[in-house]
């Protein structure tokens, strides 16, 4: 069963949508599709028997006839229990329940009375259950199907079997009636051709629908490899991979140039036609003259040019879809004197007011409709285009903050560490000097020395713990927190503890994060103003919030009471750091402060609140 559907995906990706990629059916898909159509089996076996129970004369009074529509509704509801027990569809129960579905109209249309029956509407299921399933040829088919299958009624009943003097034998089929007249060559003729077109009609509309789908299935799957830690030229490389793929193109060009400086760079992606493995998307040493090649006018924002022999033919469209006409070809043959190619899509796009470039595929295989093709392009550059934009712009912000990171680190070394150094330094220098003259000060000098250099090497320490990366979860978060807190005792001598009675919070991970780095902080901020010798780290929570709250018994604020956050904002006082870390996860902070007594911050951090995503 599992190898049956894995066929008919293959079958169902080599359709042709998109260039001869189509989007594969989901088995789970395929299953619902099923069920769906057997439910209307069932719905429509009903409303036949409704339809005939109220006006009899359609069949007559014949148990007979009742009896073959109970039939069919008994064989609806059968698979219908199939198809809701098994857990997978095969293509050869679809394709056995689908003739199936074929004889019946053509066998029940004996009895009926043409397009006036309301048998018709069995006709009418078949084509739009072949529709439904497939697309335009496979609703063709059943509609020649059925058309084949009544004529050779028409000629083996009515030509052959009445004509020799068959009879059919009342006895079973008392007061079912057969009808003649509606299968007269001409009548026939008719019905053959409603048949044909409502068929053409069904699958031309399933096919557009389908390859609409698979239009929004390949959008969909190229947003989801929009991947912010992948990096801009990793997402490129996997957007680009999926379009050589699509079109089965032989090579991909990126040209991007910057606007204001007009630095141009230039990408490159070439398919291995051999075994279909596109290589790794390459960034090229490229000049502005080798870039302007790439970038010269050319009709439309996207547009295909293809070589017919001695002649070469484009067709281009606006931002809108709509076709624009093609002044000179002089652009096409000069890029093809640089890089020979028998066809090419090209694609312009702008970024802000920063970039703007041309995507090249050479040598694509379009079927179908070219136009529909390059309106498919446009709407994919509408939507993925800024997706990997913003890419670039978190990628761009990320490397300012890093920098903006670094510097202040080598500003805090610089006026801390590296002063207190050089001032070290200097004193040591002083200290062997006068050690010759005056021995009896050297012991405390040193002393005082060594706390110095003491003091330097945790603000290091501290500064080195700023700049690690945290990874920390809920299931890590009480071991980090708890870890912190004891080194913070063990390398300064101040009594800390942490207390808890939660065993497992269940917290974001941003959440973790911004917790932890708010407690090393507070720790940071009692070792150097508070000259406490007690430190108390509390976390608890709250069906509606979790709290976290650190007290020590130093010298405090500059302030007396209970501020809220607010407060301390419109004041321009408290910890500014723990401040826009709580920001960060949408909690509040209150900080009491008793000077000579000691201080306290209390952040509450509401459960399911909106935490921001800024850098």
């Amino acid at each position: 069963m599992a190898s049956a559907e894995s066929d008919d995906l293959r079958v169902n990706s080599n359709k042709g949508f998109l260039g001869g990629r189509g989007a594969a059916a989901d088995p789970g898909e395929v299953r619902r599709t099923e069920r769906w159509l057997a439910t209307a089996r069932v719905f429509l076996a009903v409303s036949a028997l409704v339809a005939i129970r109220m006006d009899p004369t359609e069949l007559g009074n014949s148990p007979a006839a009742y009896g073959l529509l109970g039939f069919y509704m008994g064989n609806s509801i059968l698979v219908l229990m199939l198809l809701r027990r098994r857990k997978a569809s095969t293509a050869s129960f679809r394709i056995m329940v689908h003739a199936a579905d074929i004889v019946w109209p053509a066998f029940i249309s004996v009895f009926g009375d043409g397009p006036r029956s309301p048998f018709i509407l069995f006709f009418v299921f078949v084509l739009t259950a072949a529709a439904y399933r497939w697309g335009l040829w496979e609703t063709l088919a059943t509609a020649a199907a059925e058309v084949a299958l009544l004529w050779a009624e028409s000629f083996l009943v009515f030509r052959v079997w009445l004509a020799r003097g068959g009879s059919l034998p009342w006895h079973i089929f008392s007061g079912l009636r057969m009808n003649t007249t509606e299968f007269e060559p001409q009548r026939l003729f008719m019905l053959s051709v409603y048949l044909l077109v409502m068929g053409l009609l069904l699958g031309y509309l399933s096919q557009q629908q389908k390859r609409l789908r698979a239009e929004k299935a390949v959008i969909t799957s190229m947003l989801a490899k929009v991947r912010v830690e992948a990096g801009l030229t990793g997402t490129m490389q996997q957007m680009f991979q999926e379009i050589l793929e699509i079109y089965r193109a032989r090579q991909l060009l990126l040209v991007s140039q910057e606007i204001h400086s007009h630095r141009s760079f230039l990408g490159e992606l070439q398919s291995d036609r051999d075994n279909g493995l596109p290589s790794d998307f390459l960034w090229l040493d490229s000049g502005i003259k080798q870039a302007k090649d790439y970038l010269e006018d050319i009709p439309g924002e996207v547009c295909y040019a293809a070589s017919q022999g001695s002649r070469w033919s484009i067709v281009a469209l606006d931002d809108d879809g709509a076709p624009v006409p093609s002044p000179s070809m002089a652009p096409i043959l000069r890029l093809n004197e640089r890089q020979p190619f028998q066809s090419a899509i090209a694609i312009s796009f702008t970024f802000g007011t920063e970039w703007r470039g041309r995507i090249w595929v050479f040598d694509p295989v379009l079927e179908g409709d070219i136009q529909e093709q390059l309106r498919f392009l446009l709407d994919l550059r509408r939507q993925v285009g800024p997706a990997i934009y913003n890419v670039y712009l978190l990628h761009r912000l990320r490397r300012r903050a890093g920098a903006a990171e670094r510097a202040r680190f080598a500003r805090e070394l610089h006026d801390g560490a590296v002063q207190s150094l050089i001032a070290v330094e200097m004193q040591v220098d002083v200290l062997r000097r006068q050690a010759e003259n005056s021995p009896f000060i050297v012991d405390g000098e040193l002393k005082r020395i060594q706390g110095l250099l003491r003091e330097e090497v945790l603000k290091l320490r501290e500064l080195m713990q700023q700049m690690k990366s945290i990874d920390v979860d809920s299931r890590k978060f009480l071991h980090v927190v708890g870890d912190t807190v004891e080194r913070f005792q063990r390398e300064t001598g101040i009594s800390a503890r942490f207390v808890t009675d939660i065993e497992k919070p269940e917290m974001p991970e941003k959440v973790c994060r911004e917790l932890v780095r708010i407690v090393q902080e507070g720790l940071v901020n009692v070792r150097k103003h508070s000259q406490a010798r007690h430190a108390l780290v509390r976390l608890s929570e709250s069906p509606s919030q979790w709290s976290l709250t650190m007290e020590d018994d130093g010298k405090g604020f500059s302030f007396a009471g209970r501020l809220t956050q607010e407060e301390l904002d419109r004041l321009g006082k408290g910890p500014m750091i723990i401040k826009e870390r709580v920001g960060l996860i949408a909690g509040a902070l209150t900080v009491e402060s008793n000077p000579g007594v000691g201080a306290r911050l209390e952040i509450k951090v509401p459960r399911g609140g909106e935490v921001s995503h800024e850098l």
